[in-house]
């Protein structure tokens, strides 16, 4: 009852207020896939007015994002990180939008999408570094599927990532090349959620045993749920 309690109690915060308590400064932060500004990972730093560097592919949302952060220090790029700079393929899915031509996504794992012609639409691709100036010390990845080139191409040294990594029944298609780059950068895993795995530079701070704790329940409850999809 008492891990249940602290995993409970620990899975509701924010990685904002997470953050607080570890005492961690930060003066430029990125989020990569924003999709509604409302539901943004680091909406709570630009509010504090931390300089952020936003980057959504679906053109619909960039007014709105710029209109809920109006006043704020933002700078936001509509288009699509790839491992190449042209254009790409989007398949549109509400909130699970994805370049097509990757192999898995939330949207094909969990939804059984079914890629149609009339939901793809095209956009400029660019590689994270033309975008990263090298001074990105937070740093939040959700492109559906597409989160391993973002850390290929990325210049600067975050104190702290966040990357969707699983959800349900997915996996990540990069998933260890995504691990492999984290272990060979320095960093130490935090904390999971249902989607997304935090790493924080091994400089930044220490893990305590209560996270380390937590951190193995929430892979058993993961492992769990895609456990019962080979059971049905």
């Amino acid at each position: 009852m008492f891990v249940v309690h602290l995993h409970s109690k620990f899975a509701m915060e924010t990685i904002f207020k997470k953050l607080k308590s570890k005492d961690v400064t930060f003066n430029h932060v990125c989020e990569v896939g924003v999709y509604l500004p409302e539901t943004s990972n680091i909406k709570d730093f630009i509010k504090s007015n931390i300089r952020a560097t936003l980057v959504e592919a679906d053109s619909t949302l960039v007014e709105p994002i710029k209109e809920y952060f109006k006043g704020y220090a933002i700078d936001i790029h509509n288009v699509a990180i790839w491992d190449d700079n042209g254009t790409v393929q989007l398949s549109k899915a509400k909130a699970s939008t994805f370049i097509s031509k990757l192999k898995s996504s939330p949207a094909l794992k969990n939804d059984n999408y079914q890629i149609d012609t009339t939901n793809v639409f095209e956009i400029q691709s660019k590689k994270f570094s033309e975008i990263d100036d090298g001074t990105i010390d937070l740093l939040s990845i959700d492109i559906e599927g597409s989160e391993w080139y973002v850390l290929k191409y990325l210049r600067s040294s975050p104190k702290v990532i966040s990357v969707e990594t699983h959800g349900k029944y997915y996996t990540n298609p990069f998933i260890y090349e995504i691990r492999e780059w984290f272990a060979q950068n320095n960093y130490q895993i935090w904390y999971k959620d249902d989607s997304d795995s935090v790493y924080v530079r091994k400089d930044v701070f220490k893990v305590n045993w209560v996270e380390k704790l937590i951190l193995v329940v929430k892979g058993l409850s993961l492992e769990v749920i895609k456990l019962k999809r080979f059971l049905k």
